[in-house]
């Protein structure tokens, strides 16, 4: 019997156990991170609301409110997106991740690719659709959105892992007016957050800033960080306003770098190499992002979102080579939302449009002790996206909706190449991706649905431009048919969200061919590929036990990533992201603020590192243990206790073309987990 069987027999055999006790009538503990569409009477107004929203899109979707994570340490999209079935994010170094959903951007090794990363709607990549994960705060959000695949239609994006969306809070949202949180524990790791939230008249504030300073569990990956960020609102009247957020964040980032197999599971502490801290390997990054949007309620029937952005950020990155990078990116983007009858039938639709510009200038050199020496490159890297979307649902039962809709992408890659004109070269891609789907929803809320996309996503900068080769090498865009159906709801002690899903993939864009025996693996269209899989979510309220309200939470995600008939890989499967992955947790909260929650994460069997399927990494079972204590209304306690075990293991991958073959310089592609830590915080908050 494998070890995924047991783990599902368990889990059928804890839901066997008799209850002897009553449910509790109101949940102390932190709210659930599933849609339905009967949103759970203890939510927050705000995440209430949004779950509801949520609920209408005919295809898997998460909201994770900020309570979930408010008592631990949270840092990046590990810790804020754990409980979210399909989605893989695990940490690298610092703030950065190895992050996928379904499968996206698999051909990655490094930065965000396939998804839509947004903070209020606004992208945090790049116009060309390259991006990073360092710049969020997620102490600052109220809640985050997650739109898996095709179901990111709201935001234009048709990328194949869909979009998530951190939120600001506003003064009416956040749950404070002041609020102080001081933390600290293993690896040398402090961190502060200040935040403020006032309402004055027609207009509302939200301040909030975050300090950061650690040591990093690794040698050579301490990290620093400022954020700030403000939220600034003006109502005029019901449901309209006008709002300027800015985020300003100053980070300074070294990076340990991947090592080989027996390194990371005998001395996982050590660098990559003894001079990476003498060459200051790392990810240094200043920025600034602002946009001025609005909410209007325009009458009964119809409301218009929309807003213009402007970003700026200075990038200073030494590895084997220094970059040092200035981004310019600026956007608009509006969407109406209306519904109303036709022959009789109800209907409701949104309709928008979302435009980006970026420009990119690009300086490479020598890293000599991290700073700049010869110089190797000069280059700008201009790129312009539109997208045009709509969705619309028709009634056609009290019961069904059938829903269609779509977008048309258009994007442009200009490149200047100052130190050599003849690899000047521009491009440009266009493509219409449509969407039909339906909802049944009976008259408790829980709803059955199923949709299939198309997906459609064209080579960024980096896929492009592959040095030393002239000009722009031929990576077309990759094209996916996704079919998804799906079912969730909620009980008087369940709440459930299963997704099955299989996407056809054309061109998928993977690193695993050699341009030619002297040079590294570069990114190439794969011939056909397919993702598929299962997402599971389950939330058991046990019920009351000797004053304790109990709770099981579980997330289940099948992964099955593999080439279909390639003409050099056949049917292997396709690495990095773990077949197998389960995390459960059961967490007691009491009525005297008590809450504690021992929950695991495991990846029952090894997983691939190679296109090749010759070497694969071992699976994991890391136990952790989450305590806090609300000592007042206005004072909370908390512990975070991580693997509790000090377990060796390796956490994510970079993907090699065959490992058998590549040199032993080149098999350091192995990312440790991090060791036995542990978090204490406090926080003090005034309403």
């Amino acid at each position: 019997m494998t070890k995924l069987s047991c783990a599902l027999l368990a889990s059928a055999s804890l839901l066997a156990l008799p209850v002897y006790v009553h449910a509790a009538e109101a949940d102390t503990d932190i709210p659930t991170v599933i849609v339905t569409a009967n949103a759970s009477s203890e939510d927050p107004s705000v995440v209430k609301t949004t779950r509801e929203k949520l609920a209408r899109t005919p295809g898997a979707v998460s909201v994770v409110a900020n309570e979930t994570y408010s008592n631990s340490y949270a840092m990046g999209l590990f810790d804020t997106l754990k409980n979210v079935s399909g989605v893989f994010a695990q940490k690298k170094f610092g703030e950065d991740s190895r992050f996928s959903i379904r499968g996206s951007g698999i051909g990655n090794n490094t930065h965000n690719r396939g998804t839509w990363l947004s903070v209020d709607g606004i992208p945090l990549n790049q116009a060309d659709g390259s991006g990073d994960f360092q710049e969020i705060d997620p102490l600052s959000a109220r809640y985050i959105e997650v739109y898996k695949g095709g179901n990111a239609l709201r935001f234009g994006g048709s990328q194949l892992g869909g979009a998530v969306n951190y939120v600001t809070p506003t003064s009416y949202d956040a749950g404070y007016r002041s609020l102080l949180r001081v933390e600290g524990g293993s690896f040398g790791t402090t961190r502060a957050h200040l935040a403020y939230a006032d309402v004055i008249g027609d207009y509302d504030l939200y301040l909030a800033t975050t300090v950061l300073r650690a040591d990093g569990w690794r040698d050579n990956a301490d990290q620093e960080a400022t954020r700030l960020t403000l939220n600034l609102g003006r109502r005029f009247g019901d449901n309209r306003s006008v709002r300027f957020i800015f985020q300003g964040n100053d980070l300074d980032q070294r990076i340990s770098g991947a090592l080989s197999q027996s390194e990371a599971l005998t001395t996982p502490e050590m660098t990559s190499a003894p001079n990476y801290a003498a060459v200051k390997y790392g990810r240094n990054v200043k920025s600034a992002r602002s946009t001025l949007q609005t909410d209007w309620q325009i009458n009964q029937d119809w409301s218009f979102e929309g807003g213009i952005y402007a970003a700026w950020k200075h990038l200073i990155h030494p590895i084997s080579i220094h970059i040092d990078q200035q981004s310019q990116n600026y956007g608009a983007f509006g969407r109406f939302d209306g519904k109303g009858e036709i022959g009789g039938k109800a209907y409701d639709l949104f309709i928008g449009a979302n435009y980006r510009k970026g420009l990119v200038d690009s300086h490479m050199a020598t890293n000599v002790l991290g700073s700049p020496g010869i110089v190797t490159g000069e280059a700008l890297q201009n790129a312009d996206s539109w997208d045009v979307f709509t969705e619309g649902r028709l009634f056609v039962t009290d019961e069904l909706a059938l829903i269609t809709g779509g977008s048309y992408g258009w994007s442009k890659r200009d490149y200047v190449n100052h130190l050599n004109n003849a690899n000047n070269a521009t491009k440009d891609f266009d493509w219409f991706a449509p969407r039909i789907g339906f909802i049944w929803q009976n008259a408790t809320g829980n709803q059955v649905f199923a949709n299939i996309t198309k997906s459609v996503e064209a080579p960024n900068y980096g896929a492009l431009v592959q040095s030393p080769l002239p000009q722009f090498v031929d990576v077309q865009p990759q094209e996916a048919v996704t079919a998804e159906i799906g079912t969730r709801g909620r009980s008087a002690h369940f709440v459930w969200d299963v997704s099955l899903y299989r996407a056809e993939i054309d061109g998928e864009m993977l690193t695993y061919i050699p341009v030619d025996a002297g040079l590294p693996a570069a990114t190439f269209n794969a011939q056909n590929t397919i993702h598929q899989g299962l997402e599971t979510a389950l939330d058991w309220k046990i019920g009351t036990i000797g004053g304790w309200s109990t709770v099981l939470r579980q997330t289940y995600t099948w992964s099955d990533f593999k080439f279909d008939g390639d003409k050099v890989y056949g049917d292997n499967r396709l690495p990095v992201v773990p077949e197998h992955y389960y995390r459960g947790e059961l967490s007691f909260s009491h009525s005297h603020g008590w809450r504690v929650a021992p929950s695991v994460e495991w990846v029952p069997e090894d997983v691939w590192v190679d296109f090749a399927n010759t070497t694969k990494a071992p699976g994991y079972t890391v136990w952790n243990l989450s305590l806090s204590k609300r000592l007042s209304p206005s004072i909370e306690v908390y512990a975070d206790a991580r693997n509790l075990g000090d377990e060796r293991y390796i956490s994510s991958v970079n993907s090699v073309t065959d490992f058998a073959k590549v040199a032993a310089s080149a098999r350091r592609v192995f990312w440790p987990g991090e060791g036995r830590a542990i978090f204490v915080g406090i926080k003090l908050m005034s309403r």
